[in-house]
């Protein structure tokens, strides 16, 4: 790996349109669970000018049964959507949660997908499709994370919150961020260059109210980053196209499951091309990925290494991972065959199939739609929330390795 270079991972914020998506497909996801642990959703989302189109397959006990419907279902579907949108923060011409049409098309849940995934007899609950999934950690940050994403994220996150309390009145809700950091000894020295582009009312494009702009801009970036990676030698690029006025799905069209970059660990670490919202956790798009960034975290935590990639592969309906991979890039204090065998042998973690997976992190809840904004990762482990970024498995690691 080289020691000195220029890196650079960018962020979206909740106003965005895919991660308006992203969050819609994820409150639906939270609905279904907090009325049936074992619901199945796979819900895609369509955002546009005055649109919002749910697109999928379901099963859910009380919800949707045999074909039909419950009473009031599709009612609290509508609310949920638009409430989802109001939390962000969309009452424009364009976007607006109250005014908007809306379209479900979810429908039931293969019946072939079902009998490959279900468990039945003496056949353990299979995986919910086939695929690979890559988890990271790193020693860069506090959440052990790549430090060009993880300040891209908490840039966009003081703008959000500046926005939601009335701190910054002129903020709109999307926004784009992205960090480039220069790395000497594979750690981080400077931030040469930082790009900002966010929506704002009506007049921020020019003149005083513009330069009011920038300079708060600067401002969240100098409380976000660590002061000795600024200087006067950092360039800032904020609005660099001049004006946005006209942003989330009204500019652009949104899905769910385009920012799967953004979402893990921007570009720093390999992607298994699978995206996570819409989707429960039977799906190893999303829990494979949540247990491989939990072992590397781990890992890492352990000081077993300063950075580990880890890779599991399934098959559908195959209950068991084809394969685990374990790459600490030349920083493990110990082999990295003996990490994967150490893995293997804790009994907690199920044998990693979807069920031991779901079982150990606790995944069968409404945690979701928290994850579908500013990362899936790095996040604050707290209550349910978030369990694969806690490091509670360091000593069983370090004893499956005395």
């Amino acid at each position: 790996m080289r020691q000195s270079y220029l890196f650079t991972s960018e962020s979206v914020s909740e106003g965005h349109p895919d991660k308006v998506s992203d969050q819609i497909s994820d409150a639906i996801v939270d609905l279904f669970l907090s009325k049936d642990p074992e619901a199945r959703v796979a819900c895609e989302t369509l955002t546009t000018t005055q649109l919002v189109v749910l697109a999928g397959e379901i099963r859910c006990k009380g919800v949707f049964e045999n074909g039909e419907w419950a009473p009031g279902a599709l009612d609290e579907i509508e609310k949920t959507v638009r409430n989802t949108v109001k939390d962000i923060g969309y009452e424009q011409a364009g976007f607006h949660w109250n005014e908007l049409r809306f379209e479900n098309n979810l429908h039931g849940q293969s019946a072939h997908i079902a009998q490959g995934v279900d468990a039945s007899g003496n056949k353990d609950e299979g995986a919910g499709d086939q695929g690979i999934m890559f988890g990271f950690a790193c020693d860069e940050t506090p959440d052990l994370m790549p430090a060009t994403l993880y300040y891209s994220h908490k840039v966009l996150e003081h703008m959000a919150a500046d926005r939601h309390s009335g701190a910054a009145p002129f903020l709109e809700p999307d926004a784009k961020s992205q960090v480039t950091l220069k790395f000497e000894n594979g750690k981080p020295v400077a931030a040469t260059a930082i790009v900002v582009s966010t929506q704002h009312a009506k007049g921020y494009d020019e003149g005083a109210k513009e330069a009011e702009l920038h300079t708060y801009v600067k401002k969240v970036i100098a409380d976000v980053l660590p002061a000795n990676l600024l200087s006067n030698g950092t360039e800032y690029h904020i609005n660099p196209t001049g004006s946005f006025e006209i942003g989330g799905p009204d500019g652009d069209a949104g899905l769910t499951g385009r920012k799967i970059i953004v979402d893990t660990y921007g570009g720093a670490a390999p992607h298994g091309g699978g995206a996570f919202s819409g989707k429960d956790p039977t799906k190893v798009d999303r829990s494979a990925a949540y247990i491989t960034r939990y072992l590397a975290k781990n890992i890492v935590a352990a000081g077993l290494a300063k950075r580990c990639t880890i890779q599991l592969a399934y098959a559908i309906g195959v209950s068991k991972p084809l394969s685990l991979y374990v790459d600490t890039h030349g920083t493990g204090t110990v082999g990295d065959d003996k990490i994967e065998a150490a893995i293997q042998s804790i009994d907690k973690l199920g044998g990693l199939t979807p069920r031991g997976i779901r079982t150990h992190l606790g995944l069968n809840k409404p945690i979701y739609r928290k994850t579908a904004a500013y990362g899936h990762f790095g996040r604050t482990p707290e209550g349910d929330f978030f369990p694969w970024e806690k490091t509670d498995l360091v000593d069983d690691l370090k004893a499956a390795l005395a």
